[in-house]
């Protein structure tokens, strides 16, 4: 047990209140150290993660194998800027251009740096490539996405928390609802040869991890074919694990023109994404024309060539479709009790809705973070479930068991 005195969460929680920008309502926990699956606040309180850094955390806290990685760069070298080549990159744009069965990288840091690189890329490769008259461009985007903070991205946003007050907003994208083929293409028919890309999450993770019905995947891709359309598939939450697959994707045999990778990749360690496509859409590009100083620096490929190697194996994606499959089977039982209205979700990922009567998705999080289990809300009533893919089966269950004891109370 930790000898720091009662009160210190509080203490830190005041402090901080003080002197940042309220942009997030955390829980109030005040976490100090974290190992696996666990974490262990300043009074030395331990808890579940069911989070996972919203999937940044696939492979848990701590890794060792991700450790050692980090440790072994941070001794050599952890920053060039792009001015200069260094040792890791071309392994890493190698080896994450495989796994992805494409052939080039676009190294950015954050997620919302890649969705807004794939957007420039999707523009340039329009006017360039398919011709689009400049500045005529659309991009075509799904209602209750979630690709991003930034203000072109929020431009194209339906979450008006998200949005409002930030105008004036960047032109050039049409929203349509999500899992409606008939309406995607009425818009492809609507700005025809100006359409660039689809930009789209393969499962909408904020939105309350929301799967799209069977087929629906397959119809954008082969709608973006036949009109020339570029199909980026945003997987910055959905890949590398999380669902049972390396790609959510895959779960329907769809190859997009682009990923968009972020969160895990970086292993938790580091903030590391990329876009991933081909030659000839990479190719576009000049010297000069995007980059990032920080963009594929050394410490970032170290940690991000090793959560690859860890992909390849196949092991954390086995370990998602089997606790995922465990996971939504008990969830499942809940839905017959009237306590939970819907249940989505896939592989060791789901959007759970809690009928009213039992409370709100933040009074189910703070009333599991009593029992030692932290989730979190979204959209008033969904709690989301994503523990990091390395927890065990035993402590999954003792998750579900809290769950079901704060429902039933």
């Amino acid at each position: 047990m930790s000898s720091v005195s009662p009160g210190k969460a509080a203490e830190l929680i005041t402090t901080a209140d003080a002197h940042t920008a309220h942009t997030y309502h955390p829980l109030p926990v005040v976490v100090a150290s974290a190992e696996g699956a666990w974490m262990t606040d300043v009074e030395g309180r331990r808890y579940l993660d069911m989070l996972a850094g919203y999937s940044a955390l696939n492979f848990g806290h701590g890794h060792p194998r991700l450790i050692a990685a980090a440790k072994a760069q941070l001794e050599r070298l952890t920053l060039t800027s792009r001015a200069f080549h260094h040792d890791r990159f071309a392994a890493f744009c190698t080896e994450l251009a495989e796994l992805c069965g494409m052939e080039s990288v676009l190294p950015m840091n954050t997620g919302a740096e890649a969705v807004e690189t794939a957007v420039k890329t999707a523009r340039k490769w329009g006017y360039k490539v398919k011709g689009v008259p400049d500045g005529q461009a659309k991009i075509i985007v799904a209602a209750n996405n979630f690709h991003g903070r930034t203000t072109t991205i929020i431009s194209f946003s339906t979450d008006q928390e998200a949005r409002a007050d930030y105008g004036p907003y960047t032109p050039g994208f049409e929203i349509v609802p999500y899992g409606d083929l008939a309406a995607l293409e009425a818009a492809l028919d609507k700005h025809g040869d100006h359409t660039v890309a689809v930009l789209l999450e393969p499962i909408q993770g904020e939105a309350g991890v929301l799967v799209p019905p069977p087929g629906y995947l397959p119809g954008v891709r082969e709608l973006t074919r036949s009109r020339q359309v570029l199909f980026i598939a945003d997987e910055i939450q959905s890949g590398l694990g999380r669902t049972g697959k390396t790609f959510a994707c895959e779960h329907e045999g769809v190859v997009p023109d682009i990923y968009v990778l972020g969160k895990a990749l970086g292993g938790g360690v580091v903030p590391v994404s990329a876009i991933v496509s081909s030659n000839e859409i990479l190719g576009i590009y000049r010297p000069g024309e995007h980059g990032s100083t920080f963009g594929g620096n050394p410490l970032a490929c170290a940690v991000a060539l090793e959560v690859i190697a860890m992909l390849r194996s196949g092991e954390f994606q086995q370990r998602a479709t089997e606790l995922g499959d465990h996971l939504h089977r008990e969830l499942g039982l809940l839905v017959g009790t009237g306590a939970v209205e819907e249940l989505r979700g896939r592989g060791l990922w789901a959007g759970v809705d809690i009928a009213p009567a039992h409370g709100t998705g933040r009074e189910i999080s703070e009333r599991l973070m009593a029992k030692g289990v932290l989730v979190k809300d979204t959209h008033g009533s969904t709690i989301r479930i994503a523990p990091p893919l390395v927890i065990s089966k035993e402590d999954l269950d003792w998750a579900l068991t809290q769950l079901r004891e704060v429902l039933a109370e």
